[in-house]
This record gives structure tokens, sequence and C-alpha cells, in this order.
């Protein structure tokens, strides 16, 4: 009875406090990726496999390691999958199994200290470094983008830092050369044919008439316009340097035929778009057609969005110092932006994390799931070492029996 109950645990602690600790880190950001668990399934199952083998090595040992890499790799894609109701992605979760199996087999080769041991986790920490999503690189061919903001996009809000890119920023930096823009009249000479107009202060008449014309020339714009802006700011109200709380574009999007859908949206959601993309929205202004809505004007095309929160990086963000690593975004935004203003995609495809309830059913089939497979472990690898051949050796489970187990 003790040497079973010893047996299952060592089939179900390892993997559950892998899956732990992956749940740190995937809760982070709200992304279901496998990968999360990467680094305490590298760490954990080498040193499960190094301690397993002071037992010395049998057929049992093997099956035993086996069991536990594919239990800790199983807890986290069944919790994937459930918890985004899509399956994880194919390469991550290949990934960790093979991942799994490297660390759990390579501990175990180093007892006695082996090359194959040592060769083995240096294949782990390779897949380790390479697997996961990487931050996003410069293209060489950047196009033109002008930026008319009175956001702190560009500059310390109170002004005390001068010169900086806020993370949104520094995203789009790797697909298109910014060009920060005072007067929208600069766009007829600037040589840009793509424009982000992000809750900008009041313009004049001259500068609204400026834009509608580059436009219609063939210019791509992309309007975040808040009705309700919400981005945190330390100055007093009434400071001239504060962001405009609503938006001044109302005469220039009417002209181009843009109607709101009823009232803002006064609280932070989270919004899927048809293809699975997460923007996290707060005091947004629906527009009919879509999101973002859509219109051609003359040979140009504008899309709006009637919301600025969201390129907000507490809105997109975990880490500010890590903006252009997709494993550190909240939300889908940057990749959004550069898609709607026509820049180089960013690789990969993220799975989030629906509802609560959806979470909670991930954990809970995932530890039930981890359960049934140490229990099941535990018979089948009872029977495995009774109908070993007599003279081998009772430990290779990593746990001592007497004669009785």
């Amino acid at each position: 009875m003790k040497a079973g109950l010893a047996r299952f645990l060592w089939l179900w602690l390892p993997p559950l406090a892998i899956f732990l600790a992956g749940l740190r880190r995937a809760f982070l950001t709200g992304q279901a990726d496998p990968w999360d668990w990467g680094v305490p399934a590298a760490l954990l199952l080498a040193g499960a496999g190094l301690l397993l083998a002071r037992w010395g090595w049998t057929t049992l040992t093997w099956a035993t390691l086996a069991w536990v890499a594919l239990g800790s790799a199983g807890m986290a894609m069944l919790f994937c999958a459930v918890a985004a109701a899509r399956a994880p992605d194919p390469g991550a979760a290949i990934g960790l199994l093979l991942l799994a199996l490297l660390a759990a087999f390579g501990g175990a080769r180093l007892r006695p200290p082996s090359v194959s041991g040592v060769l083995l986790l240096l294949l782990a920490a390779l897949l380790l470094w390479r697997g996961p999503a990487h931050p996003i690189q410069p293209v060489p061919d950047r196009p033109g983008l002008a930026v008319i903001t009175g956001l702190p996009l560009f500059w310390d809000e109170a002004g005390r830092a001068g010169r900086r890119d806020a993370p949104i920023i520094a995203v789009l930096r790797t697909r298109f050369t910014v060009m920060p823009m005072d007067d929208a009249r600069a766009l007829a000479t600037a040589g840009m044919d793509r424009l982000l107009l992000a809750q900008p202060r009041a313009l004049t008449p001259v500068q609204l008439v400026a834009i509608d014309q580059w436009v219609r020339r063939g210019g791509t714009a992309l309007v975040l316009a808040d009705p309700l802006l919400r981005w945190p700011s330390d100055l007093p109200l009434g400071d001239r340097r504060r962001s405009p709380s609503i938006s001044l574009l109302d005469p220039l999007l009417a002209h181009w035929g843009f109607h709101p859908d009823g009232a803002p949206k006064s609280m932070e959601i989270r919004h899927f778009l048809p293809d699975g993309d997460l923007l996290t929205l707060s005091g947004a202004q629906l527009h009919r057609g879509g999101l973002p809505a859509y219109r051609r004007i003359g040979r140009g095309k504008v899309l709006l969005l009637g919301d600025a929160d969201p390129i907000d990086d507490r809105l997109w963000l975990a880490d500010p110092a890590h903006p252009r690593d997709p494993r550190y975004w909240v939300a889908d935004t940057p990749a959004c932006i550069m898609r709607w203003l026509g820049g180089v995609p960013v690789p990969g495809d993220r799975r989030w994390m629906l509802e609560a309830d959806d979470v909670q059913n991930g954990i809970r089939w995932a530890l039930v799931a981890g359960t049934f497979w140490a229990v099941m472990g535990a018979i089948l690898l009872r029977r495995e070492r009774r109908g070993s051949r007599p003279g081998t050796k009772g430990e290779g489970d990593g746990v001592k029996e007497g004669k009785s187990g």
C-alpha cells in the first residue's frame, strides 16, 4: 500500500508542481501558450530524472520518466486547449513535449555523469531558447508613417524627460519609418502614404481640409478617436499639456460618413475580432461598419477605431521593458495597428484565455487528467515491475519496496 502511494506521488507531484509554476507566467499575459511551462518543465524534470536515477537504471526507470514527462506536458496542453477553446499551437505543443522528455532523460543520464546526459540537456536548453516567440525584428524596407497625436507617444507628458518613444511607437518603428507631425498641412510634402491620427488636439479647418485632401489622393489613415479618453495622467485637470479627453474630429469623421452606433461603452472590455485577435477597449465608441469601421475616400481609405486607450501600454503590455516581445503582450493591439496600416505582419498566432469560467474549467480538467494519468501510471508500472525478469532491481521506479510490495 505504501509502495503504491509512493509510486503515485512520484507520478503526480512533479507534473502538478510544473503545472502550477507555469500558471504564474500564463496569468501574467493571459496567453494560452504551452511554452509558458517550458522553464519549470526543464528544471523540475531534469531534477526528477537525476533523483530517480539514484535507484539504478532499469526499463521501469525509463518508463517512469517518460510517464512523468508526458503527464507534465499533457496537463499544460489540456489547460491551454480548454482555457482558449482552441487547440494549442502545434509547434509549441510538440516543442514542450520534446523539451520535457529531453530534460527528464538528460537529468537521469547525469548520474553517473555522461556525455549523453549533457548532450540531452543542451538540446533541451537549445529548444527552450529557440522555441518560444522572439522579439520582433525591424524589417529592411519600412514605409513612412506620419503620426499626428495629442497623446504622450513621443515625449514625457510633463516635459521633464524630453523625447522618448512610448512602447507602441517602439513596436511601430520595426515596420515603419515613423515621423511625428505637428501640422497636418505638412502631409502634402512629407511623402508619407500612411497616417496614424490618434486623439489629436484641436485642428484648424485648414488642417482638416489638408488631411481630407491627402486621403483622397491615395493616403491610408488609421484614426483613433476616443469620446471618453481614460489615459492616466499625473497632470491636474485643466492643464493644457493633458491629452484631449474627448475626440475633436467629429466634423471630419461626419464628412467622411462615419456615424456613431449608440452610446460609448463605459467599461473596459476584452474584444475578440473575427480572426481571433484580441483588443482591450476602454470607453469605446462603436461605429457602423465593424471594428475598425472602414471607408473608401477618393483613392484612399480610412479606418476608424472609436477608442484611443488601446495603444496605452497598460492595456496591451505586461512589462514595459519588453514592448517588442509578443510573449509579454496582453492583447494583439500592436499587431492589429500594424496590419491595419498595411505593415509587414507580426509572426506567430497568439491564443488567448477566454472568460474566467473557461480558465477555471481548464485548471479543473488539467488537474483531473493529471491525477487520472498518475493513477493509471501507478497501476501499469506496478504490473511492469511484477513482469520483470528475476534479478532486476525492484527500486527502478524510484521507490524502495519491501518483499510484500
